[in-house]
């Protein structure tokens, strides 16, 4: 699994973050993706890390600004985050 973290500027709110997360959805197959405009970022978990030029073309036609892209492996961690 991938976890890909991609900043974002412009959101000011839950709408904003569910634009993000619907054009996600529809351009990539991803397991989980998830926005915050407090954090300016969105979080993306898939199996293969995403094209960075196709990300940022899809977040850069719903009207906001991607900023950096980055991806590193993800492990999801037991309960509490114990291993």
């Amino acid at each position: 699994m991938i976890k890909t973290v991609v900043g974002i500027d412009g959101m000011m709110c839950g709408m904003c973050e569910a634009h993000i997360n619907e054009a996600v959805w529809k351009a990539f197959q991803v397991k989980k993706v998830s926005s915050s405009h407090r954090k300016g970022e969105a979080v993306i978990l898939s199996e293969e890390a995403p094209d960075p030029e196709k990300l940022r073309d899809v977040i850069a036609q719903t009207g906001y600004t991607p900023r950096g892209i980055s991806s590193e492996p993800y492990e999801k961690k037991g309960l509490f985050g114990i291993r």
